[in-house]
């Protein structure tokens, strides 16, 4: 009789569980620096040079990270990361504590802590398709659940932290954010799966840091769907993070009102968790092209009317859908780079990819702290969300998104077939959501890969 491996869900429970605490740490983060720099200098100008200059080592950062992951190991990169992003987090209120916290040095501790944060979040993603093995779910179960799973820290996180600002000010809710990593580390550690520890080295010589980074790079640029998404989400990102990081707080910090900032936030992210795990349900069922142009340009159009300003209750409806529209996003990308990167290069890859996200962020924030002075919150809301929307509606004729329906170069563990008994690597065959009429699909609409 055939052995069997039981089905195991304690690594994706321990890994989605450590997710939840760091980015919950996160979302409160999110909500108490910018409103921190606006209380202390009552310039929207500044709270968008803090969020800059937090952004900005995130661009070099991402781009190590991967190599950090492929190099140390899953395990131990997320454990490293989070024990220093907590340090660094720590260090603001005790620093405040003894009357040192100028816009400088904060900036300077905020950076820090951006620098390390890329290297965990590389670390978790890589270990998904494991986790997925294990627990022998299909790659778009598990990566809605993960994205639900983010979009659950930035409902609690934010909201969590505009009542502790209401209550202990901006400065000790940090406090928070340093327990969150603090646990976090715990539940990642705990973490067992093949290919999580140390990477096992063949003999060979190890290229050098630089050289490692620019195979990653390299390995994207050459992939034209990979390469679409890069460069959408480049766009994107850096127009939709200064939306949350100077917009709406300056909108709230005039009605001094922070628990309306936590619940627009949270708004969005509710919607984020239902639409990640809607198409973690039934993602398999359509074609993925589509479910990413509706998703983008339907998000990006709800955020014009969310620009308006429209009354309160109107603003938290329309928060919901933007998030609800755009929940498969992230699922959909991460799918394509888990079965389009080899194994040995999807630390790089997604390092470069989330880098990639963050490059323009600068930019952005500087342009909307600008632009917040200059015209007010309102008019410099429907800018960005119109260039969002037109960022978007140019995505649609990319003949290179047709890869997203195509036989993938790559198939990793999670999306190998049970009843295979040809297979000769080592990993254990789990259901897939693909079929084969998936692959016809493929083959009618062959994919732009390297």
């Amino acid at each position: 009789m055939k052995n069997v491996e039981p089905r195991r869900f304690a690594p994706l429970a321990l890994l989605e569980a450590s997710t939840l605490l760091s980015a919950t740490g996160n979302g409160i983060a999110m909500v108490a620096l910018p409103w921190l720099v606006l209380e202390r200098t009552g310039s929207p100008a500044a709270a968008g040079l803090v969020a800059a200059a937090t952004a900005l080592p995130l661009l070099v950062a991402g781009l190590f990270a991967g190599v950090l992951v492929d190099r140390v190991g899953r395990v131990r990169t997320a454990v490293v990361s989070d024990v220093l992003s907590g340090l660094s987090v720590t260090a603001i209120p005790l620093v405040d504590a003894v009357g040192g916290l100028t816009v400088p040095v904060l900036v300077g501790l905020a950076v820090l802590g951006a620098v390390i944060d890329p290297a965990g979040m590389t670390a978790r993603e890589t270990l998904l398709p494991g986790a997925a093995t294990a627990a022998r779910w299909r790659l778009e179960r598990v990566n809605g659940v993960h994205e639900a799973v983010f979009g659950v820290a930035f409902l609690v996180g934010p909201g969590l932290g505009g009542a502790l600002i209401a209550t202990v000010g901006a400065s000790g809710t940090l406090w928070a954010t340093a327990v969150g990593f603090g646990l976090s580390v715990l539940l990642v550690a705990a973490v067992r799966l093949p290919g999580s520890g140390r990477p096992i080295t063949t003999g060979e010589p190890v290229a050098g840091v630089w050289r490692s980074t620019v195979e990653g790079v390299s390995f994207v640029w050459n992939d034209r769907l990979l390469r679409t998404i890069a460069l959408l989400t480049m766009a994107l990102v850096s127009l939709y993070l200064p939306v949350e990081g100077v917009i709406l707080p300056a909108e709230f910090v005039a009605q001094s009102a922070p628990e309306r900032l936590g619940l627009v936030v949270m708004a969005m992210s509710a919607g984020g968790v239902v639409g990640a795990l809607l198409f973690g349900a039934v993602g398999h069922r359509v074609r993925r092209r589509t479910a990413f142009l509706v998703a983008v340009v339907g998000a990006c159009a709800a955020l014009v009317g969310m620009a308006t300003l429209p009354p309160y209750p109107a603003l938290v409806a329309t928060a919901v859908l933007v998030g609800l529209l755009y929940g498969p996003v992230n699922p959909l990308a991460n799918h394509a780079m888990q079965t389009r990167t080899p194994e040995r290069l999807r630390g790089r890859v997604v390092g470069v990819m989330t880098s990639a996200a963050y490059a323009a962020g600068p930019v952005g924030y500087l342009l909307a702290g600008a632009l917040v002075e200059w015209f007010g919150v309102r008019p410099a809301f429907l800018t960005m969300a119109a260039a969002l929307l037109v960022a978007a509606l140019a995505a649609v004729p990319a003949r290179s998104l047709k890869g997203f329906d195509a036989v993938p170069t790559v198939v990793p563990p999670a999306a190998v077939r049970p009843a295979d008994p040809a297979r000769h690597d080592g990993q254990r065959p789990v259901f897939s959501g693909r079929t084969a009429g998936d692959a016809a699909e493929g083959a009618a609409s062959p994919g732009e890969g390297p």
